[in-house]
């Protein structure tokens, strides 16, 4: 015989909850599912100490959905009683809403969490000694009208672990010794003052004239890690050499002041995108960070084109950039191409030649490689300055074939650093370039063009991902020994989202083998696609403003975070209408045949009655379409939709109940349900559902094909499988052919947003 499994009551109980708080938690289906998966996760199905128990019941009802997968760490701290008290718990909380699914050290949260710090009674009562006298004239002058939970905000400000109780304690004792036993005068209200507004704050007990507690200013302004230009004196890098000395770049006095010359010590940074795809979700980090530093500042900011190989390049993709950035908000201070300074830094490279510190290699991509994994010099790498600088001019005119030949800095093979391997600055492309034309034959790398063209327009930071924080070695050297200025370099990490890839290998490769529908496909994380989605650029911006510019590597977003922002914003900015996708017939039988009335219906939940704005007109008539899922024959106690002999409310209109049911020929299939409407609206079903009806007797609602897109993949992070596009999710996109809509959306234009009622957003 099985032994019957316990209730979620009998588990409340054990831990601590008093029976009336237990059956009301009950009664709610989401805390009662929460509250039982985290006693089970704490291990205390055997019961806890109230204590325990109470803060448990704050975890299920309050824990930042965005960060579960920490929930489990959480609870190890309250079961050990190394978190014990409310405040401890909040302080937990703001953690975790921060950090997100990302990891994290252990003792960063233990410090967050006030972990292991003990505040005695006598250090609670110095402080609120030291309150009581820094604001004793404004205590005596308002008395007992005096705010105490500002008293109690500021003593939580300097012991923020402190118990709450002794607190309260200690302050209604020193209340008592300043102002002795509380008079009647003490329980009048203040006399109204005649043209103070609003009346009612006369009721109100009187504030402290200090502060109360503000958000920290890293939290309002993520731009302030960043230093002022004036203060790019100094060493962000240090480059060790396996041959010679260490290498500590920076700008001298006299190179700074030539440039915050140049600049008017001004902010100046770039966002320098590779026109070979889209941009996604990636690049709307990049930009926040550089044109928002840039904005912050009072800066500009450069829309650099890195357009240094021609081959992957389209005249397609440098519009779209041109186009997102501004549908993304942010305005260019100056749209620039790196090609633009194809002669500077040819000429650069020349110099860098003549200087002894690069040479033209005829080593094959193979024998590179080879010699990189050896640490092994080129055979070329000490041939005479004269013929390297007679060799690269013969590149530039096109006299050496394609492959045959590049030009290399000469680094450090045998460093600790690969990106100090003697990098190619040169190759020899013969294709036309999109914006440079037919010019050139030779082209500068990345490695090579990217940090001189940061200086030559005079960035001041330089900001990136951090995987090139590796590359800030042969960035600095290069700048070194050319003797120009040194911009500030900081790296962040990449913004990875859930079940999707970010690689514009692999976001290519989904579009020309036409895996997905285009660069704006819905489903990819571009930025056309979630603009094609509906997502607006402010929930984006404000999504990247709320993860944070952090320096946290391997990290990757949920997918639903981002959602998050995105219902957020469009609960102000998208209307709700009703869509029914899969539409069932209801004959409303007691309604006459061609009665028709234009019902209101509310564009947004909190609309006020008076503002006829907030509300458009839905027909109501004798012929309505449910949801084929909103039907079923059999009822029970958990499902509030139709059924035989039930009612329901329909959203905006009247009560009806199911008098009949029509069945198809197999006597099983629902063709039509029949029922009678409550004009008088008396009956208070349960059970709201979505529904269209006839605008016209005899005439179908509005026809519509809806789109649904769900994730793209089914893995969280799809780019670490060997079969990626195995892992696509088949049901990423269905297609609904004939689905009916109120007759208001037939006058929607492309780009319009709308909610559809029990829906979500399309």
């Amino acid at each position: 015989m099985v032994a019957n499994e316990e209730t979620p009551l009998d588990l409340f109980l054990k831990i601590g909850l008093d029976e009336r708080t237990a059956r009301n938690t009950i009664a709610n289906n989401k805390v009662t599912l929460n509250l039982t998966a985290v006693i089970h996760e704490a291990a205390v199905t055997d019961g806890c100490s109230r204590t325990i128990g109470n803060l448990l019941y704050t975890v299920a009802t309050k824990f930042p959905a965005n960060a579960l997968v920490h929930r489990p760490t959480l609870l190890q701290y309250i079961v050990s009683s190394k978190i014990k008290t409310p405040a401890q718990l909040e302080a937990a909380f703001s953690f975790f809403t921060s950090t997100g699914s990302e990891n994290f050290q252990l003792n960063d949260f233990e410090e967050a969490c006030g972990v292991g710090v003990d505040v005695s009674a006598e250090d609670v009562e110095r402080t609120v000694n030291e309150i009581f006298e820094e604001n004793k004239n404004t205590i005596l002058e308002h008395r007992y009208r005096t705010n105490v939970g500002d008293l109690f905000g500021h003593v939580r400000k300097r012991q923020p672990w402190a118990d709450p109780k002794i607190v309260k304690q200690l302050i209604d004792a020193k209340l008592y010794e300043l102002l002795g036993a509380r008079t009647a005068a003490d329980d009048e209200k203040p006399s109204k003052k005649k043209k103070e507004k609003p009346v009612k704050v006369e009721d109100k007990t009187v504030a402290l004239e200090t502060s109360p507690a503000q958000p920290a200013e890293e939290e309002l302004n993520p731009f302030l890690i960043f230093p002022q230009p004036e203060e790019n004196f100094k060493v962000h890098t240090e480059i060790f050499f396996s041959d010679r000395p260490v290498l500590r770049p920076c700008n001298s006095k006299e190179m700074l002041e030539r440039h915050l010359k140049a600049t008017g010590g001004r902010v100046f940074t770039r966002f320098p995108p590779e026109p070979n795809g889209y941009l996604h979700i990636g690049h709307a980090k990049a930009m926040f960070v550089s044109f928002g530093l840039a904005k912050e500042r009072g800066g500009c900011c450069y829309l650099r084109y890195d357009d240094t190989n021609p081959e992957a390049e389209k005249k397609e993709y440098i519009d779209h950039i041109e186009e997102i950035v501004q549908w993304m908000g942010w305005e260019p201070f100056k749209i620039t191409y790196t090609s633009d300074y194809f002669q500077d830094l040819y000429d650069l490279a020349v110099e860098l030649i003549r200087r002894g510190q690069a040479y033209v290699d005829h080593q094959t991509p193979e024998e590179i490689k080879e010699y990189r994994e050896k640490k092994m010099n080129s055979p070329w790498r000490d041939r005479p300055i004269e013929e390297s600088l007679k060799l690269f001019d013969e590149m530039r005119r096109g006299m050496i074939e394609e492959g045959t030949a590049t030009l290399r800095m000469k680094q450090d093979m045998q460093s600790d650093n690969f990106n100090m391997y003697d990098l190619i600055a040169y190759r020899i492309k013969f294709t036309p370039h999109p914006h440079a034309g037919d010019k050139w034959c030779v082209y500068p790398s990345y490695d090579y063009a990217h940090c001189i063209v940061d200086s030559l327009e005079n960035i001041t930071h330089s900001l990136c991902t951090l995987e090139f924080e590796t590359r800030r070695a042969s960035y600095y050297w290069l700048l070194h020994v050319l003797g120009l200025y040194h911009p500030y370099v900081w790296e962040y990490s990449r913004l990875n989202v859930t079940n999707t890839v970010m690689s514009k290998r692999k976001l290519n490769r989904l579009v020309t083998e036409k895996w997905v529908d285009g660069w704006d496909d819905p489903r990819l994380m571009t930025l056309a696609g979630l603009r094609r989605r509906g997502v607006t650029s402010t929930s984006i911006n404000t999504f990247i403003r709320g993860i944070g510019i952090t320096r946290s590597d391997c990290s990757i977003i949920r997918l639903d975070r981002l959602e998050y922002y995105i219902r957020e914003e469009l609960n102000k900015t998208a209307p709700r209408t009703m869509v029914v996708l899969h539409p069932l017939k209801v004959v409303i039988t007691n309604l006459e045949d061609g009665s028709i009335t234009d019902l209101d219906a509310k564009k947004w939940p909190d609309a006020q009655e008076d503002d006829a704005s907030a509300f458009h007109k839905v027909p109501f008539s004798k012929i309505v379409y449910i949801e084929q899922s909103d039907f079923r024959m059999k009822d029970s106690k958990d499902y509030y939709g139709l059924a035989p002999g039930k009612s329901v409310l329909l959203r905006y209109a009247f009560p009806i109940k199911c008098t009949e049911v029509i069945l198809s020929d197999d006597k099983e299939t629902v063709v039509e349900v029949r029922a009678e409407y409550d004009s008088s609206k008396k009956t208070k079903p349960k059970g709201v559902l979505h529904w269209v009806a006839e605008a016209s007797p005899g005439l179908n609602p509005l026809t519509v094909e809806v789109r649904l897109f769900d994730k793209l993949f089914l893995s969280e992070n799809p780019a670490e499988l060997d079969d990626w596009l195995g892992d696509l999710n088949p049901q990423s996109k269905v297609v609904v052919p004939s689905a009916y809509a109120v007759p208001s959306l037939k006058n929607a234009a492309v780009g319009d947003r709308f909610q559809f009622e029990r829906l979500g957003r399309h």
